[in-house]
């Protein structure tokens, strides 16, 4: 099928059909903001006070909340190339990912200018709503292991999301789909552990620790699964850093006052940063 190409010329898109096909000088013009629909993207911010530092406020979640969409568009497709033994372009979409979380990090960097007393201003319009109900982040999570279901409560009052989160809790996560595939290589991963509920979260497996020893012992003899667990650690690496990021942006904000969708606040937060997602893959490296 003839694929898309497009032209810049002088701020205008031009969309044009692959040389060859019957359409080539029927191209249809689009502007740069058309085709981004900035129009839409630069009227969604709507202050609820007068206070000047809520613009940032909403701004560093709308682009948060963006990067997130994308994150999950490369998860998932990372999901399916280790499922099909896809490896070299799995690589490429951890890359990014991880390239997505440092822009994610440096979004805090921003948010942290703004100060307890100029966040008190516009607080009280914030309501009861929270960064926990940010489904796009409960998305990532259950993408990658984290498969805590008393989560979707609090999107219960959306039935087209708890759909969604609930197809992606009972779904092989990326580390189930890496497990998998070490199964297929030939490394002895015990049965219950490959026939497994993957709707809970893994916990540390001997015989998984076992197959990543041999692999960082071997590298030569095992390249791509060498690859693919640093790209995973690499991975987490970045996760941690933006869970620790977002710690420390709401303790410099807020201290230790609730969250203002009723939750423990920094408390809360502080106990995510001991989750870890890829067990094993820590723990060979203290035995190697």
């Amino acid at each position: 099928m003839p694929g898309i190409w497009s032209q810049q010329i002088r701020g205008v898109f031009l969309f044009f059909d692959e040389p060859g096909a019957d359409s080539m000088t029927q191209g249809r013009e689009i502007s740069y903001s058309g085709y981004l629909q900035l129009d839409r993207i630069l009227q969604a911010q709507q202050p609820l006070s007068a206070a000047h530092d809520e613009m940032l406020f909403i701004i560093q979640h709308q682009t948060s909340e963006l990067w997130m969409k994308l994150a999950i568009h490369e998860l998932s497709a990372t999901c399916r190339l280790i499922a099909a033994d896809d490896l070299q372009p799995a690589f490429k979409t951890l890359s990014r990912v991880s390239r997505i979380l440092e822009q994610l990090n440096s979004a805090w960097d921003v948010l942290r200018t703004m100060t307890p007393s100029e966040y008190t201003e516009f607080r009280g319009s914030l309501g009861q709503s929270s960064g926990l109900q940010s489904w796009q982040y409960r998305m990532i999570e259950f993408l990658v292991g984290n498969k805590n279901a008393a989560m979707i409560s609090f999107h219960r009052n959306d039935k087209v999301v708890v759909e969604r989160l609930e197809a992606a809790r009972c779904a092989p996560s990326i580390y189930d789909h890496t497990i998998q595939l070490l199964h297929r290589r030939g490394f002895a991963i015990d049965k219950a552990l490959v026939d497994r509920d993957v709707s809970v979260s893994h916990v540390h497996s001997e015989s998984v620790l076992s197959a990543w020893l041999a692999v960082y012992r071997d590298p030569a003899r095992f390249w791509e699964l060498y690859e693919l667990a640093e790209k995973l650690v690499d991975f987490e690496d970045y996760f941690r850093r933006w869970r620790f990021n977002h710690v420390t942006t709401v303790e410099r904000v807020i201290g230790f006052k609730r969250g203002t969708g009723g939750t423990s606040g920094v408390s809360y937060l502080r106990k995510m940063l001991d989750v870890v997602l890829f067990p094993e893959l820590w723990q060979a490296r203290t035995q190697l």
